[in-house]
């Protein structure tokens, strides 16, 4: 995709997660949240901040998985999940890396919408 099409479809994704949670627009950040609790599995609740940046960082190994960067080595005794890096990641000016996450984010909404209806 180009980046003005991430950019128009990460629009309409952040307006139906904020229609579907009655809050403000998303940013990335909060969807990868959102994709973090989603992959854990336990649904919502109470995470203490470390545990955030924990949902965030599974969310970021589970889209950067997409691209073969990373493969799910298992659950730990919690039942989180741990990835391992399996190819170097190139490096991304800033704006490349979001980009590069809001894209990613949009197909894993698309599997899930695509999957409910």
């Amino acid at each position: 995709m180009k980046p003005a099409e991430i950019n128009e479809k990460w629009k309409i994704l952040q307006q139906r997660i904020a229609k579907e949670f009655d809050s403000d627009l998303p940013d990335l950040k909060v969807m990868l949240f959102l994709i973090g609790v989603q992959e854990l599995g336990k649904g919502p609740g109470k995470y203490s901040k470390r545990q955030k940046e924990e949902l965030m960082h599974i969310a970021t190994c589970r889209l950067m998985s997409e691209m073969g960067f990373y493969e799910i080595e298992g659950l730990d005794q919690d039942g989180w999940p741990h990835w391992k890096l399996v190819k170097d990641i190139p490096s991304f000016a800033m704006m490349e890396q979001e980009l590069l996450l809001k894209s990613l984010a949009i197909h894993y909404f698309e599997d899930i919408y695509t999957t409910e209806s």
